[in-house]
């Protein structure tokens, strides 16, 4: 059993400016973030651009990433395909290549076929050939299907899939999946916008945006909440929920970057056709970037 109790940043892949993929600028990024005290990290979810990707460039991102993070640290892989053929193959790879954990979103492009015997079936033969354990993935925002509670329920009888990343942000669901499933199943915020509400019903720790550019605020909201100073972890997510929407729901992944690259990471251009920020809206982000440092940790 893996621990996953913590933060982890969805690290952003990095592109260069004729669409080339960067491993050595995703590797400094994750030895800049590992002066904090993150659980780990998690590549090629969405915020990785997945999907842009082809097979031989995640393997490449997969190996690279391992190389930078500590083995005290979880990597957790994106291996979310369309088939079951698909991810199996991904799953494998990025097993191969040093994961601690997979995390796989659901198959959608035909989600009007995508029933819970087909959606169980998928996860069960995935987790039936992994060496290393599986992680739900529900992100109804970008795949237009939002897994219910009782599909999730099910998914989760299986030994080999351990946890539930959750970005839909139904708090009434998320309670009911962490009371329905055993103890040992691992429920994680999809989002620093709800971790401290989703604490409260169980979850335990976060996927987050937001660590990628704050991870000390993120963590303060953890930290506090587990020692019982539920008004500090209440303090901090009202003031990180601006910054959030807008690398989150508002402008996502060029949001994301750019407040990177002002940060002094690397977030560089998104991969074609996804456009980068402009500038009227960088003026704003970087205002709430600005905003959200200045608020004292003490």
């Amino acid at each position: 059993m893996i621990n996953l109790g913590g933060v982890f940043p969805p690290l952003p892949t990095a592109f260069g400016t004729h669409d080339e993929l960067l491993t050595d600028k995703l590797q400094e990024n994750i030895r800049s973030l590992n002066q904090y005290a993150l659980r780990g990290y998690l590549i090629l979810g969405s915020n990785g651009e997945l999907i842009n990707l082809s097979e031989e460039e995640k393997n490449r991102v997969y190996v690279a990433a391992r190389e930078a993070i500590p083995h005290d640290k979880l990597m957790l892989a994106g291996t979310g395909g369309q088939s079951t053929s698909e991810t199996l193959k991904l799953t494998a790879i990025a097993a191969s290549a040093g994961a601690d954990a997979v995390l796989i979103l659901n198959p959608s492009y035909y989600r009007g076929l995508m029933n819970r015997v087909a959606l169980v079936s998928h996860y069960h033969e995935i987790a039936d050939h992994s060496d290393i354990p599986v992680i739900i993935y529900n992100m109804p925002a970008n795949s237009g299907l939002d897994m219910d509670a009782e599909t999730i329920v099910e998914i989760s009888s299986h030994e080999n899939i351990i946890g539930l990343k959750d970005s839909g942000g139904n708090l009434t669901k998320m309670a009911q999946i962490i009371d329905e499933t055993d103890d040992d199943f691992q429920v994680l915020a999809g989002s620093a916008g709800f971790l401290v509400p989703a604490m409260s019903i169980g979850a335990v720790g976060g996927i987050l945006a937001l660590a990628n550019i704050s991870p000390e605020h993120c963590m303060a909201m953890h930290t506090r909440y587990l020692a019982g100073d539920f008004k500090g972890a209440a303090h901090f997510q009202r003031k990180c929920v601006k910054l959030n929407n807008a690398v989150t729901r508002g402008w996502g992944v060029p949001a994301l970057k750019a407040a990177m690259d002002h940060l002094g990471l690397y977030g560089g251009p998104c991969r074609k056709p996804i456009q980068n920020l402009d500038q009227e809206k960088a003026e704003v982000l970087f205002k709430l970037v600005r905003q959200l440092n200045e608020q004292t940790l003490i």
